[in-house]
């Protein structure tokens, strides 16, 4: 099986060597690494030049946001499992993609997933969360569970038969579409227990309180626009789950 990665760039020269590098790095795997730019003014696009050889494909050109770009990557893919790797993300080594694919030898999978762990935006060896999501089922979902996005890997068969990111979600746009496919449609699911990505602090919607708020009421959307009903604590968990996480 081949994998298709999809990795979103703007203005992200500091941080995307270790991204690519993560990459390049795993081994006895078919990957097909498709990097969409929003036209970035930095370095960004000379970095991608140092490692056009193991890049499939490349777009630089203004868009409409991170999941609109990801979305024309996820169009772009060829690979039977695909995966999203942000510029500030790299994997833990160099099996995760190896562990990814086994997973995948069982037919009856969709998709699968695994554990994040935060560290220092400036420092990526210090660690400052870390993200266990656990078995999935269903019933977690109410009480403000949801796996770690980065770590999602899911057929391409099922973007081609549920959609695609939902732009109109703005920073919950991956939350709903993990809404759709696990709860909505119940595609099957399969969790790794492994730290497979490692995440650099700075995520928008946690970044200020204003930001928190606003993500709440596009989280609140998530349910209502896949027609289920959240339970009256769903979304006051999903933030207070995060506490656990800085118990490193």
């Amino acid at each position: 099986m081949k994998i298709s990665l999809v990795t979103v760039t703007y203005n992200a020269a500091k941080t995307l060597s270790n991204c690519l590098d993560s990459v390049s790095a795993q081994r006895g795997v078919d990957v097909e690494h498709i990097l969409i730019d929003g036209a970035s003014t930095d370095e960004t696009l000379a970095v991608v030049e140092a490692y056009s050889e193991s890049l499939a494909q490349v777009i630089s050109e203004p868009d409409e946001g991170i999941y609109h770009a990801m979305n024309k990557g996820l169009q772009m893919a060829t690979g039977e499992i695909v995966g999203i790797l942000n510029a500030d993300d790299f994997y833990t080594d160099e099996k995760v993609l190896s562990n990814v694919l086994h997973v995948f030898e069982d037919h009856k999978i969709d998709a699968c997933y695994g554990d994040l762990r935060y560290v220092d935006k400036y420092n990526p060896s210090k660690v400052v969360r870390l993200w266990r999501s656990g078995e999935f089922f269903p019933e977690k979902f109410y009480w403000g569970w949801m796996p770690p996005h980065p770590t999602f890997f899911v057929r391409r068969s099922v973007y081609e038969r549920y959609g695609l990111f939902n732009t109109d979600m703005g920073s919950a746009a991956d939350y709903e579409l993990m809404l759709r496919f696990l709860l909505r449609y119940r595609i099957t699911v399969a969790y790794i227990p492994k730290i497979l990505v490692n995440m650099r602090m700075g995520g928008v919607s946690n970044a200020k309180l204003r930001n928190r708020l606003r993500a709440n009421r596009l989280d609140r959307k998530a349910w209502l626009i896949n027609g289920i009903k959240p339970k009256p604590w769903t979304l006051i968990m999903k933030p207070l789950r995060k506490i656990g996480q800085w118990v490193v």
